[in-house]
């Protein structure tokens, strides 16, 4: 698998958190006078211009595919804490499949370095941007907004795209900051002078700078963006995981605090927050801890071709995109993992009475794994971690 080259900028990666977050705001806050506060923090990227067909049956009772993107500009107040530039790009897209039985996800990364063929689309402004070939995956949103990157991605997967959910970085730290802080494994210590990221090794409880700092470092690990991808990945899950606990829901002040963090920095075509909390309802019984994460197969262009430091995405993908459009598992049962290797781990919530800002465990074996659910065999699961700057499963 193939490795980002191109030193843009970093990303944050929405994934099914952003529903299961609005049904946290129905259940424990939901009043109407606090869903017409988050209605008018929430931006619309328009409808899709859809290229694929959706199915007739329109009911609750079917797939549904949500494209969400991460978009990191660096122009916000206190955003450039790592001393790059923003840019109008979408950094990082995930292509959610949510069963049609609403009992499993997983989702599709598609890395913005890959270069793919771009469709005909309309920008914001109604001028007309042309198709191309063989450009950046994310130049499609720096062109034409979320619904341009949602009509691309129908055009290179043959998928309908229901929705579309966007998130600033900007946002991002003041949602942490409302939970308290997310609990991560780092498994060896991240000393990157040329961007002033600095995080010691264990499990820890991250926040506010050094939350922002784990998600954007992209040179702790070989595997450059692509292990930026699944490390985001692995902090989203525990973010949904801590929003959904005990702790975060008995606490409606802390829910309130991170909605409206969370709806300022949302752009999508769903028309209102009821909506999303409707949305959200229907995968109420979902676990966050058990979305599958992969990224589309690619592989590096070869140094000396005119493309390299660029991905290109590789036949094999069809078979993802397949399994989608049938609503079949991401992984057949007869390729699960070794059954003797332990279930990967879920990352957890601080113990109760720990500091906010207190190492849980400075050794990186400690209570929460490092890596989001993968499929495989346990060596391949810890090969996967190593690779990744991740803790590998126990």
């Amino acid at each position: 698998m193939g490795t980002g080259a191109s030193s843009g900028t970093r990303t944050v990666v929405l994934t099914v958190v952003v529903t299961m977050l609005f049904l946290a705001v129905a259940t424990g806050i939901g009043t109407w006078a606090f869903y017409d506060r988050l209605n008018r923090n929430l931006g619309s990227g328009g409808d899709i211009d859809h290229l694929v067909d959706g199915p007739v049956d329109t009911g609750p009772k079917r797939p549904l595919n949500i494209l969400v993107l991460g978009i990191d500009g660096r122009d916000c107040d206190g955003c450039s804490i790592d001393g790059e530039s923003g840019a109008g790009g979408s950094d990082s897209t995930i292509l959610l499949h949510v069963a049609a039985d609403r009992e499993s996800a997983y989702g599709i990364s598609i890395p913005r370095d890959a270069l793919v063929e771009r469709p005909e689309c309309t920008a914001p402004d109604g001028s007309t941007i042309p198709e191309a070939r063989g450009v950046m995956w994310n130049e499609a949103y720096s062109l034409g907004g979320p619904s341009c990157t949602a009509r691309q991605t129908e055009l290179l997967t043959g998928i309908p795209i229901d929705h579309y959910l966007a998130l600033d970085f900007a946002g991002f730290r003041g949602m942490v900051d409302a939970v308290g802080g997310v609990r991560i494994c780092i498994p060896e210590a991240i000393d990157d002078e040329e961007h002033n990221i600095f995080l010691p090794a264990g499990t820890r409880n991250l926040r506010g700078k050094q939350a922002l700092d784990y998600v954007r470092n992209r040179s702790s690990t070989p595997n450059a963006d692509l292990g930026r991808m699944r490390r985001q990945q692995y902090f989203l899950t525990a973010l949904a995981t801590k929003v959904l606990s005990a702790g975060t829901l008995a606490r409606p002040s802390r829910l309130a605090t991170f909605a409206t963090e969370l709806s300022r920095s949302i752009t999508t075509d769903i028309g209102s927050v009821a909506e999303l909390a409707d949305l959200a309802g229907e995968m109420r019984d979902l676990d966050p801890a058990s979305i599958e994460f992969e990224t589309v197969p690619n592989e590096a262009y070869p140094e000396g071709d005119p493309n390299w430091g660029r991905l290109r995405i590789l036949p094999k993908a069809d078979e993802i995109w397949q399994r989608i459009l049938e609503d079949r598992p991401l992984h057949d049962a007869t390729a699960a993992a070794d059954p003797s290797s332990p279930p990967t781990g879920t990352p957890g919530n601080p113990a109760s009475g720990t500091s906010p800002d207190e190492v849980v465990d400075e050794s990186p074996a400690g209570s929460a794994t490092g890596s989001p659910t993968a499929s495989g065999t346990l060596e391949e699961q810890q090969k996967d971690a190593v690779d990744n700057g991740l803790c590998s499963a126990r």
